[in-house]
């Protein structure tokens, strides 16, 4: 018998999330040694996702190759990261990859600009339309605004998707 209770229900997530971690891992491990560029690889579970990072204590900017132009390269690996873990488990994920601190640094910025859009919409009392976004950007601008304690939602289509802060 099965054991259901919300306790195992958990532990079953994080153990499936672990396990997508070390998958994420062992295939950017195998990217790293292709291209041989140095770099630890560090996971964890953040928010019910997996979350990968690559992080480097040199001062060499070879990480960066991975980054690209505004994360451009970092999108495009974390979605074939995705892919590999979907190839050995079946099982779509949600995994989050992180190059050199690009993201958590990019979050930085994105929870500010949601916090100044918010006091602006509160000021003016219009909406605030910002300017298009992947949906990484927008799910922490999302998260900046509710904290600031107001309503927002995208409007548009791919690549041209934005948020709009509402006014209380």
């Amino acid at each position: 018998m099965t054991d259901t209770t919300p306790a195992a229900e958990g532990t079953d997530t994080l153990t499936r999330l672990e396990q997508e971690g070390e998958i994420a891992a062992d295939y950017l491990e195998g990217l790293l040694d292709i291209a041989d560029l140095d770099g630890d690889i560090d996971m964890d579970v953040e928010a019910d996702r997996a979350a990968v990072s690559i992080i480097s204590d040199s001062t060499s900017r070879d990480l960066q190759k991975l980054v690209g132009r505004d994360g451009e390269v970092l999108e495009a690996l974390q979605e074939l990261t995705r892919l590999a873990v979907h190839r050995e488990t079946g099982d779509r994920s949600r995994l989050m990859l992180d190059i050199a601190g690009f993201r958590a640094r990019k979050r930085e910025q994105l929870t500010e600009i949601g916090a100044k859009a918010a006091e602006e919409a509160k000021g003016t009392g219009q909406p605030v339309k910002l300017d298009p976004m992947t949906p990484f950007e927008r799910k922490v601008v999302h998260d900046a605004v509710a904290a600031a304690g107001l309503r927002s939602e995208s409007e548009g289509e791919e690549p041209q998707r934005r948020v709009v802060v509402l006014p209380a």
